[in-house]
């Protein structure tokens, strides 16, 4: 069984059991400046999770693209990636505990035809916020799995929640028995030992925490669930490594026919953050110095690091890039429709690093320089560093031409700065969490409606091509991305401030109709990423104003926005220009 095939088995059987199947949401959040990239299923859903109606109904299913970046220097190893598919299905205050176990179990053990034998689950054990949940453990043993196959464990393994407060409850996560002997006699699933690989997760929302770690039941219960599709793959064809199925399987070949110098690490790094970079650009990411354009720029570099450490020559990249795409395309066709794009971004990228790896060789040679007239032995870990994280060095050939010349690197010094620059990376992630769409403060609302509003005064006052590229809003700024080919001029800023606060003035109301995409798009309803909306879609219209496709919430009437200021107008990328506002 190949992974499409699992894939969509998954969306027909929970169709059958009267699921919505959705698109998968672009990997490029729109609205959500908690993180960077999606990073689950439920990401796009957070609105519909905290009460707002889903236009499709209170039971969804769908196939999510994914990348989540903490692990980027782990990639190389037998199981990490950055990008990745996650399948899921949700009950939005419909079924719980009962149907969403009872279906897990069907769905592994007939869909699937994993033997109940090699399955294992774990429930929440209990303590003094939330109590043991024997619910769970009762509705598995009737579903069919045995009693001894069942685990209690406590908030680190079998509670979920997004950040410090908001929508959590217990979950029962299901793991499969690879066949390895236990590490002891102990050995059961919250082991890391390899015996047990999780491959599920059902999460029962049902309580909201405050800051304050004040857990209270929430009026809409909901379910909320995740399957790693490259794992379950992977587990279902007996292979050691995700890089051993039809996923991986053919780049993974023609790197080592074409590698001078073979290596399955960094053959690993290559084929997957090829992938990851291609389905990146496919859906607007491009390369940069911030933000998610400073990670896919990091996986771009490892990458042409890599290819250079398997001594294969980097003009093979526009052919390992079709080869991937052949691949991949009928999982993902939008890779076949966007094959130019990510092609012109990948080389030019790769190009422009290779001139940097000459800037660091350069640099490297002052750095000898100076320690050799200074009588030194070794290379301060700084430097290391400094080469490492400005040049692209790698500490291992900082260190093969230290040795060239004699000399030793101070790894320790230069692992103390990384372990604090990886420390810094995951704060700043964390931070990404702190408002986005689980963010429905009556400010952030305020602002949401804004964007709509700035939308359609950029629209008269610059040309009606003016389209949104993206949004960043908190509780005290909005971030505006449009298409744009030059900086706007103040009496264009004023002009487009003075729209909207006279919208605002007029007090329009903000209304909201559901109807099919199709129509919605004839009547003129502005959208970004048309492909990720299902085929019944939200629309908000503000008097005569603005209409959009969004999830919404806006406020009901524009005479609670306040005055609209412009802070700030600058470039964002070629060919888009950014605004910055704020509410008074």
């Amino acid at each position: 069984m190949k992974a499409i095939d699992i894939r969509n088995k998954y969306l027909k059987f929970f169709e059958s059991h009267g699921h919505k199947v959705i698109p998968s949401a672009p990997l490029i959040p729109e609205n959500d400046p908690s993180v960077l990239f999606t990073t689950a299923g439920m990401q796009p859903l957070v609105p519909y999770l905290l009460g707002e109606k889903h236009p499709e109904g209170t039971r969804l299913t769908d196939y999510q693209k994914c990348v989540r970046t903490v692990d980027i220097d782990e990639v190389g190893d037998n199981r990490h990636l950055t990008y990745f598919e996650m399948l899921g299905n949700w009950s939005l205050g419909d079924y719980f505990k009962e149907e969403s176990i009872k279906m897990s179990f069907d769905f592994l053990t007939k869909e699937l035809g994993i033997p109940v034998e090699k399955l294992s689950v774990t429930v929440f054990a209990g303590d003094e916020d939330a109590p043991r949940d024997e619910e769970s453990a009762r509705i598995w043993k009737e579903a069919g799995m045995p009693e001894d196959h069942i685990y209690y464990f406590g908030k680190d393994d079998n509670w979920w929640i997004a950040g410090e407060e908001g929508p959590c409850g217990p979950d029962t996560e299901m793991f499969y028995d690879t066949g390895k002997e236990p590490c002891s006699k102990e050995c059961n699933p919250s082991c890391g030992c390899g015996k047990y690989v999780e491959v599920w997760n059902n999460v029962f929302m049902e309580y909201y925490k405050t800051k304050d770690g004040v857990y209270s039941k929430l009026k809409q219960r909901n379910v909320d669930t995740g399957l790693g599709l490259e794992r379950m793959n992977m587990l279902l064809q007996g292979k050691e490594t995700p890089y051993d199925t039809e996923i991986f399987e053919p780049i993974m070949k023609k790197l080592s026919e074409l590698a001078k110098n073979d290596d399955i690490s960094s053959r690993r790094i290559v084929a997957e953050h090829l992938r990851s970079s291609m389905m990146i650009i496919s859906d607007g990411g491009r390369p940069s110095n911030v933000d998610r354009g400073y990670v896919l720029r990091r996986l771009i570099r490892r990458m042409t690091r890599h290819l250079n450490k398997l001594q294969i020559d980097l003009n093979e990249l526009p052919n390992l890039i079709d080869l991937n795409i052949n691949i991949l395309s009928e999982m993902y066709p939008e890779l076949e429709k966007n094959r130019d794009t990510i092609k012109q971004v990948i080389v030019e990228e790769k190009d422009k690093f290779v001139k940097t790896l000459t800037h660091g060789e350069k640099e490297f040679e002052k750095v000898i320089t100076r320690i050799k007239n200074e009588n030194l032995q070794k290379i301060d870990g700084q430097v290391v560093f400094k080469l490492y994280d400005t040049y692209g060095f790698p500490p291992e050939v900082t260190s093969d031409l230290a040795h060239e010349q004699g000399l030793e690197i101070d790894m320790n010094g230069f692992e103390k700065l990384f372990k604090e620059h990886q420390e810094k990376s995951r704060m700043g992630s964390d931070q990404k969490f702190k408002g986005g769409l689980a963010d429905q403060s009556p400010e952030t609302i305020c602002y949401h409606t804004a964007t709509h509003l700035l939308n359609a005064a950029l629209k008269i006052v610059i040309g009606k091509d003016v389209h949104q590229k993206g949004s960043n809003i908190t509780p005290e700024r909005m971030r505006f991305d449009f298409s744009c080919d030059h900086k706007l001029t103040d009496e264009e800023k004023k002009k487009a401030e003075d729209l909207v606060n006279e919208w605002i003035k007029q007090a329009l109301p903000v209304t909201v109709e559901e109807m099919k995409k199709e129509d919605a798009i004839s009547s003129g309803a502005e959208c970004m990423f048309i492909e990720k909306y299902p085929d019944i879609v939200t629309v908000y219209s503000i008097g005569d104003v603005s209409k959009e496709l969004c999830g919404g919430p806006h406020v009901k009437n524009t005479s609670e926005l306040g005055i609209f200021k412009i802070k700030k107008e600058e470039a964002s990328s070629a060919g888009v220009r950014r605004i910055k506002a704020v509410l008074e």
